[in-house]
C-alpha cells in the first residue's frame, strides 16, 4: 500500500506538470525541469534514459508527446460523441514512414456505435497522429476524407500472440483515450469500497486530476467517482458503501442551477466532506456537509437505496453576502434540528 501510494503521489505529480504544458505551452524544455524535480522529489529510479542527457531528452519527450496525442484524443471522442455524429471516418496522420495497417485503414468509414471503435481509436501505437472525424451522412464523411472502398477486413478483431491486442495495434493501445479510465473505474468499482481510506482516496482524487475527467465532464457516460465518506456515516444513511459518485444527471442540473462551479471545483468534493464544519442529517437517505469556509463550500450526498449507492447531488457555495449567507447557513443547520 505505501509503494502503492508513493506511485499515486508520482502519477499526479507527473499528471500535473504534463497538464501544464500542454495547457498554458509552456513546451518540453520547461516540462523537461519539472520533471527532474519530480523524479527527484519522488525518488524515482531504474526508468528508461535514466543517467544520461540523451536518455532523460528521450524519456522526456515520450511522456510528453504521448500525453499530449491522448490528450487531443480523448477530447476529440468526447466532441464525436457530444456532436452524436452517425458515421465516423479513420483518417491516417500522413508520416512519411507509415505503419502500413495504420495507412490501409484510411478513409475507413463505419457507424460510430462499431465495436471497431472501441479498440482501434487512435492513436493505436507509440507516436500515432491518426485521428477519426465525424459525419452525419456517407456524403459528408466522403467529404472529410472517407473513402467507401475501404472495407473493414473479416479478421479486424484478430489477436497479434505477441502483444495481445488487434493486429496493427500496439501493446497497450486497444482502447479508446478518455474511455479507458471510465473502463477502469467500471473495473475497479468494487476495490474503491475495499482498500484501505488513503489508498482509495488518492487513487479517485488521480482520476479527477486525468484529462479523462474533463472528457467526461463534456460529454457524461455513466457514473463517476468523487470522493469516499466515512464509515461513520455511512452507517447514518444505512448505506453499504462509502465511495460518491457524481452522475450525469446531477452535473447536468449543476450546470444549470450553479454554473459558477467549475471543473476544478469537483476536485475539492473530499477536501469539503474532511474537513466539514458540521454535518447535517436530513431525513434518512440525505447527508449535508457544511464547510463554514470564507468561499461557503456547501455539498449534499444522498444515498440511493434502490441502487445501493451514494450520490453527489448538490455542490456549491453560499452567497458572498454576510447576511444572507448567515441565513442560508441557519437554513441549512436547522435540518438537523
Amino acid at each position: 500500500m505505501v509503494a502503492g501510494a508513493r506511485s499515486a503521489d508520482l502519477l499526479a505529480d507527473l499528471a500535473e506538470a504534463v497538464d501544464k504544458a500542454i495547457e498554458t505551452g509552456t513546451g518540453l524544455e520547461e516540462f523537461r525541469r519539472d520533471f527532474r524535480q519530480i523524479v527527484e522529489q519522488r525518488g524515482w529510479h531504474g526508468w528508461t534514459g535514466e543517467g544520461s542527457k540523451a536518455g532523460e531528452a528521450w524519456r522526456t519527450r515520450v511522456i510528453l508527446q504521448t500525453n499530449m496525442l491522448t490528450t487531443i484524443a480523448a477530447g476529440r471522442l468526447a466532441q464525436l460523441r457530444a456532436g452524436n455524429f452517425k458515421f465516423w471516418v479513420y483518417r491516417h496522420s500522413g508520416a512519411e514512414n507509415p505503419r502500413l495497417q495504420h495507412l490501409a485503414w484510411d478513409g475507413l468509414i463505419l457507424p460510430a456505435d462499431h465495436p471497431f471503435w472501441a479498440t482501434h481509436y487512435p492513436p493505436n501505437g507509440w507516436g500515432c497522429g491518426c485521428r477519426v472525424v465525424g459525419a452525419n451522412t456517407l456524403a459528408g464523411a466522403i467529404r472529410v476524407g472517407g473513402k467507401p472502398q475501404v472495407k473493414l477486413p473479416s479478421n479486424w478483431a484478430s489477436l497479434d500472440p505477441r502483444t495481445g491486442a488487434p493486429l496493427g495495434i500496439g501493446k497497450g493501445w486497444d482502447h479508446a483515450p478518455g474511455a479507458s479510465v471510465s473502463e477502469l473505474i467500471a473495473a475497479l468499482k468494487p476495490k474503491l469500497e475495499l482498500l484501505p481510506r488513503q489508498p482509495a482516496v488518492d487513487l479517485i482524487q488521480d482520476w479527477l486530476l486525468s484529462g479523462a475527467f474533463r472528457s467526461w465532464f463534456q460529454a457524461p457516460v455513466g457514473n463517476w467517482p468523487v470522493a469516499r465518506i466515512a464509515q461513520t456515516d455511512a452507517r447514518r444513511l444505512g448505506a453499504q458503501t462509502r465511495v460518491t459518485y457524481l452522475s450525469p444527471e446531477t452535473l447536468a442540473k449543476q450546470l444549470r442551477h450553479h454554473p459558477e462551479i467549475s471543473f476544478d471545483d469537483y476536485r475539492q468534493v473530499q477536501a469539503v466532506i474532511d474537513e466539514a464544519t458540521d454535518v447535517v442529517q436530513d431525513g434518512a437517505r440525505n447527508l449535508i456537509y457544511v464547510l463554514n469556509a470564507p468561499d461557503g463550500r456547501v455539498l449534499v450526498v444522498k444515498a440511493v437505496q434502490s441502487a445501493d449507492e451514494l450520490f453527489v447531488t448538490s455542490f456549491r457555495r453560499l452567497s458572498s453576502n454576510d447576511a444572507k449567507r448567515d441565513r442560508e447557513l441557519q437554513r441549512l443547520l436547522s435540518k438537523g434540528g
